[in-house]
């Protein structure tokens, strides 16, 4: 049997083992030697320089970019604390600074100066010395006026003694907490009827005001033309002239939650009491109780404390009646 190349001859008889292949003819030659640890890249030290291909040798340590991994760190530079810290150390920026300041200081200073004539802190402070006891007896006394019998305002060293010891005195706590209160009733009355808006908070806002204002203004000029003399200021106008919000709350609330005719029952009440009121507090105000006032200017200053008192109601009601259905 031929046996094929490359395998020896025992394998081939039959029952033996797989053939094997033959080792042949080793060709004898000079082996390549092999380094014992081959390195695969050329580990030159970072101090030593790498030669360039223009000539001459590169160096990282001198030709990196400071603060990378071959150069020398070099420290960051400060930031500032805040902005505009910069400008605080130029010394024409401190000089406006303080130009600045004083300007500021000047004008407050003079604005104080000015609005001290016209509106005295001291003054303001006077009408809002109440107490809870004071607010009671007042409220109950602008509700039911007519068992009141002393409405003489008392005086403490040609002073008026603070509102909480004397319940004639005028005050403007009630009439602002009065005011408050109307456009805040007036805003649940409008929310109930589906005709609430955010812009309707300012409309009635600034009617109870400029109608008030207007009142103030309207009374001072009459008693100027008619030549009415009397200790009153237009703060104690305000207050007087304020009183009718009370008033106005209760019949703005009775209309609502009740209905039409109750609010004009007790707008018609309140305006009633207001305006007997005003015209016994008013009285000793006004009218002089020398005998010679009474017999020159007595009537004219009558009409005026009359038309005064009056016209109270017609603004109660022009406040109120269109916000009840």
């Amino acid at each position: 049997m031929d046996v094929p190349a490359g395998y020896s001859a025992n394998a081939a008889t039959p029952g033996g083992s797989a053939p094997t292949p033959s080792r042949g003819p080793k060709k004898l030659g000079k082996k390549a030697s092999r380094p014992a640890n081959p390195q695969m890249f050329t580990d030159i030290p970072q101090s030593q320089p790498i030669p360039s291909q223009q000539g001459g040798y590169y160096n990282p340590a001198q030709q990196a970019p400071p603060g990378s991994y071959y150069g020398t760190p070099q420290p960051a530079a400060p930031m500032p604390q805040f902005p505009g810290q910069q400008y605080m150390a130029d010394p024409m920026a401190n000089m406006a600074m303080q130009y600045g300041g004083t300007l500021a200081d000047q004008g407050k200073e003079y604005m104080q100066q000015n609005l001290e004539k016209y509106v005295s802190a001291s003054k303001v402070k006077y009408y809002f010395a109440v107490d809870t006891s004071y607010v009671g007896r007042k409220l109950g006394l602008l509700v039911f006026p007519f068992t009141h019998s002393n409405w003489s305002v008392a005086f403490n060293q040609d002073e008026p003694v603070a509102p909480r010891y004397d319940v004639n005195a005028p005050d403007l706590y009630i009439p602002m907490m009065g005011l408050i209160t109307f456009v805040l009733a007036s805003a649940v009355a409008l929310g109930l009827h589906g005709r609430f808006t955010p812009e309707t908070i300012g409309m009635v806002t600034s009617s109870a005001l400029g109608y008030l204002l207007l009142e103030i203004l309207v009374i001072l000029f009459v008693m100027y033309i008619l030549a009415v003399q009397t200790s009153l200021t237009y703060l104690d106008w305000c207050a007087y002239c304020g009183y009718k919000y009370f008033g106005m709350v209760l019949a703005l609330i009775a209309g609502v939650y009740i209905n039409r005719m109750t609010y004009y029952c007790i707008l018609i009440y309140t305006g009633v009491a207001l305006v007997f009121f005003l015209t016994r507090t008013l009285k000793v105000q006004i009218l002089p109780h020398s005998e010679d006032y009474q017999q020159t200017g007595n009537k004219r200053r009558l009409y005026v404390l009359l038309s005064l008192s009056c016209i109270q109601p017609l603004f109660m009601w022009w406040l109120t009646y269109s916000l009840v259905l």
